[in-house]
């Protein structure tokens, strides 16, 4: 298990099937694997933002094939799944959002846990599928405000409909684990990452877009829970983690199928107001911040971090890029939308300038 790096050579011409390919991580997923020669079919509902990085970057043209189609269509993924015949399948497709969690909680669940159904029961009645990861969320622990990271062991829980729909996600993955996918031969791993930031995401009350948006027309951004300390940390961060995991699924299946933790140092996880800093500062043009208060109240952890020990032990995962360098990369790749640049090669040239890092 010695130099476990991402291996482009693993990669190509391996067929992955993946869920959540129109979303903010999935879209840069689907451009690095496409980078390194896999052949990725995509299943997902249309981008769920407009702008999106799977329109502006060209994600499209990365895929051996785009399927539109929701998860909670078990027929038509069952279907997709068996025609595409992958090997490896990553599952993001989800309701990802807290505050619409408490808008619609019975889609919330019907996708969060019966699309995880649905995607299990496919994936055991199609034998060319050798590992499956299951992407779900730090949130999924049940969050007790500890000063500590949270581990895999930890017990599953979650406040709100979000939270506790990853935390079923992951009990009904271990269920399919030990109940039929270990018997059938294929390895399946769950990953729980932090708050990822990065170039491409435009979903609402999120503080990065929310940043954008208010430095591009020339306005303050109004931050809501300055306060809230979170674990960020760069997309291509979890993303580095999710593909060193799936080779060592298909590789060594017996030591890596269950839970993993992928968040940055402890020296990452800041406030709210640190980021609004740093965002101001790269930004510059006259940019600030201010403090709003929430008047819908709705409840939000206030600390929140994960033990990352097992990543880093087992699969010698590393975070790469500090939070300062993956803010300034961040704000780069909106001013460089602003400014109308090919976003599908400055997308590319980041992952690359990530991957060249990671394997030094």
């Amino acid at each position: 298990m010695e130099n476990l790096v991402i291996e482009p050579s693993f990669w190509r011409d391996r067929k992955v099937f993946m869920t959540g390919h129109t979303g903010f991580k999935g879209s840069w997923l689907t451009l690095w694997l496409h980078q390194m020669g896999a052949k990725v079919t995509g299943y997902a509902l249309a981008p769920p933002t407009q702008p999106a990085i799977f329109t502006e970057a060209r994600v499209e043209s990365a895929l051996a094939k785009h399927i539109l189609g929701d998860i909670r269509d078990q027929d038509k993924l069952t279907q997709a799944i068996q025609q595409t015949a992958p090997n490896v399948v990553i599952h993001m497709a989800a309701q990802p959002l807290v505050r619409d969690s408490y808008l619609d909680p019975v889609g919330t669940y019907s996708s969060n846990v019966m699309g995880t159904v649905n995607l299990l029961e496919a994936v055991r009645h199609t034998p060319e599928v050798a590992a499956v990861l299951n992407i779900t969320t730090d949130k999924c622990y049940e969050n007790n405000e500890w000063v500590w990271g949270y581990r895999e062991n930890e017990p599953m829980g979650g406040h709100d409909p979000y939270s506790s729909s990853k935390g079923c996600a992951e009990l009904v993955s271990a269920a399919y684990r030990h109940s039929f996918l270990h018997e059938a031969g294929i390895a399946l791993a769950t990953a729980r990452a932090g708050n990822v930031i990065g170039g491409g995401d435009w979903a609402k009350d999120r503080i990065i877009p929310d940043a954008m948006r208010a430095f591009m027309a020339k306005q303050p951004l109004k931050v809501r829970n300055p306060a809230s300390i979170r674990p960020w940390q760069h997309v291509l961060e979890p993303l580095a983690g999710y593909l060193q995991l799936c080779q060592q699924l298909v590789e060594a299946p017996e030591y890596f199928s269950e839970g993993w933790n992928f968040g940055p140092g402890e020296e990452d996880a800041q406030p709210v107001s640190k980021l609004a800093d740093i965002m101001v500062k790269s930004w510059g043009e006259h940019a600030s911040w201010l403090p709003q208060g929430d008047n819908e109240q709705l409840h939000e952890a206030q600390y929140l971090k994960l033990d990352c020990a097992k990543a880093k032990t087992m699969l010698k995962w590393q975070p790469q890029w500090r939070l300062e360098y993956a803010l300034q990369q961040s704000v780069a790749w909106y001013k460089a939308w602003h400014q109308g640049i090919d976003m599908n090669q400055f997308t590319l040239a980041q992952v690359a300038d990530y991957q060249k890092q990671h394997q030094v």
